[in-house]
């Protein structure tokens, strides 16, 4: 802690009094306490929270996640242990070919392509498997039948079947249990293959060759979303680098969609598609299907998500045409062909146009209402992602202030993880004009709350709360004149924007405190922030008054899915 405390210190980014500095730093000492890596108890209940508390315990920490990101760990020798590890937990890669994977990776909007894909087929009368990564508030998120996260007591269920084979079979093998995603994933197997889903749609963790994932052997079809630069450490700092490890998804014989990519990714991608014989196609535009009922609808809002929901209609199409039609065996790419065939589009039925409109993806581009505050949340955490993120807020919120009286105020809730470059996420935001600016890690409270859902042990605590005032620094320099604000919004009526106003900003120790700040006792559901937010000093609560002063609050909660979770663990409880 004393260490921790001499790095916060050494923060000249944060822009407040001492006193301000000295409540997030006691705050930050009571999140680190409760922030425990220690193991769960050796002999756990069979309740939930005790097969999460243990889960937790397979998590990699910081030091590990290091080794891995310098290339000190071989990720190929991860996906080679995958088949061992399957076996130990009394399963088979060959039982894997019975579940008729959907395979989905890319950079940005797999979550949503498969949120689209797994409704459709389900709207077919399908018992759909689906597999996600990360959870925004439980675990059991990322294991979903029909659509839904599987319950407690299933997960519980499953949980120690898996581990219990594991644990009985670990000594004989030198101690090794599988690392958290690659449990999460074999889990997820066991649990599609109990409930004798009629398909699996899986979503890669990171990359796509090396991924944990990547033991599928024979899926039905695979799909390629937008790529762009992400988790370099791991798949390499150029587009070619990243999209040779998302074409190792493709399979022999097995065909595999993509939307369209910039030039280099997709050379790289019809080279290996050639080279390991999958016969590859680019989805059309989305207006190239044609439907009886006019313009397809889409349940998730954005418009890059014309192009998930247009490799989403590949990917069942093709399925289908294998469940239900005729077996044909797609035509492999033409090895004199220096390009990759448009795919056909389409007529879709009216099943495809209802599952598309009635597609819901949690944390994506999401508005809740609740009375003077509307939050608006996206999980964005790349540069390509949070351009999207932009321009659906401004005109989502442009859409929500139509109309409205009195004073809107624009908040900006922000964190972001990794290495990511977070100050070109930041200076894009400034476009959407906020008039305060809060950062926070993603820690959800300082008082311990039982739920080790939201517990993450793969950053250390100081690595958070260093970043966070980073972040906080690089917002007043960008704010403060390294860049100008650039033209207005598209609102034509309604209050104008406070030009002259330079956004204040301010550090909160976790996601309850800064929230609670934010909603200035309107919002009923928050609990009462006395017992976890700093005391209000003088200038603390002259930037509330602008808050309290507000008709209408706008918050975009951005930046980090982990940040997006934490603040559904908050404002929906219920689901939490």
């Amino acid at each position: 802690m004393a260490c921790l405390l001499r790095v916060l210190r050494r923060q000249s980014a944060f822009g407040a009094s001492r006193s301000e500095r000295d409540s997030v730093f006691r705050l930050a000492n009571r999140a680190v306490r409760n922030h425990s890596t220690q193991a769960a108890p050796h002999f756990p209940g069979m309740e939930y929270q005790d097969a999460i508390c243990t889960l937790n315990t397979l998590q990699s920490n910081a030091s590990v996640l290091q080794q891995t990101s310098r290339g000190q760990r071989d990720p190929q020798q991860q996906l080679l242990a995958m088949p061992g590890f399957l076996e130990r937990a009394g399963l088979t890669v060959e039982q894997l070919d019975h579940l008729n994977i959907i395979h989905v990776t890319g950079t940005k909007g797999k979550g949503s392509t498969c949120a689209f894909t797994e409704r459709i087929l389900r709207t077919y009368g399908f018992r759909t498997g689906f597999y996600s990564s990360p959870h925004l508030v439980q675990v059991r998120e990322r294991i979903r039948i029909d659509g839904r996260p599987i319950g407690n007591e299933l997960f519980t269920k499953y949980f120690w079947q898996v581990y219990g084979r594991l644990d009985e079979t670990k000594e004989a093998h030198g101690g090794t249990m599988p690392a958290y995603f690659r449990f999460l994933t074999i889990l997820a197997f066991h649990v599609f293959l109990q409930e004798k889903v009629d398909l699996a749609i899986i979503e890669v963790g990171i990359g796509g060759a090396y991924d944990c994932t990547n033991v599928v052997r024979r899926p039905w079809v695979c799909g390629i979303t937008s790529l762009g630069i992400d988790h370099t450490q791991i798949l390499g700092d150029t587009i070619e680098k990243i999209a040779w490890q998302k074409a190792g998804i493709f399979k022999p014989g097995v065909p595999a969609f993509t939307v369209r990519q910039p030039q280099e990714a997709m050379t790289v991608l019809r080279d290996r598609a050639r080279e390991i014989q999958c016969p590859l196609r680019v989805c059309p535009d989305l207006d190239r299907y044609q439907t009886e009922s006019g313009a397809l609808q889409l349940g998730l809002a954005g418009q890059h998500q014309r192009s998930n929901a247009s490799l989403a209609l590949q990917l069942c199409h093709t399925w289908l045409q294998r469940r239900c039609g005729p077996d044909l065996s797609p035509a492999l790419p033409d090895p004199d062909t220096s390009c990759v065939l448009q795919a056909d589009s389409f007529r879709p039925g009216a099943t495809m146009v209802k599952g598309l409109a009635e597609a819901r993806w949690a944390g994506r581009n999401q508005t809740l209402r609740r009375g003077a505050l509307t939050y608006f949340l996206d999980g964005a955490h790349t540069h390509r992602s949070m351009q999207a993120c932009v321009q659906w807020f401004q005109e989502a919120a442009a859409q929500s202030q139509s109309g409205a009286s009195g004073a809107v105020v624009r908040v900006l809730l922000f964190n972001a993880t990794g290495r990511r470059d977070a100050a070109a996420m930041l200076k894009l935001l400034l476009a959407c004009r906020f008039d305060l600016a809060v950062f926070c890690p993603n820690i959800t409270e300082t008082v311990a709350s039982g739920n080790a859902d939201q517990q993450n042990f793969n950053v250390a605590v100081e690595t958070m709360l260093t970043c966070c005032l980073d972040n906080e620094r690089s917002w007043r320099l960008l704010s403060d004149g390294g860049d100008e604000y650039p033209a207005p919004l598209l609102i034509r009526d309604g209050p104008a924007p406070l030009a002259e106003r330079k956004a204040d900003s301010l550090v909160f120790p976790c996601i309850l405190s800064a929230l609670c700040w934010i909603a200035q006792g309107r919002d009923p559901v928050l609990t009462d922030p006395a017992q976890t937010a700093p005391p209000v000093t003088p200038s603390m609560a002259a930037k509330a008054a602008l808050l309290q002063d507000a008709a209408h609050v706008q918050v975009l909660v951005t930046g980090s899915l982990h940040l997006v979770g934490g603040v559904l663990k908050h404002l929906d409880p219920e689901d939490g």
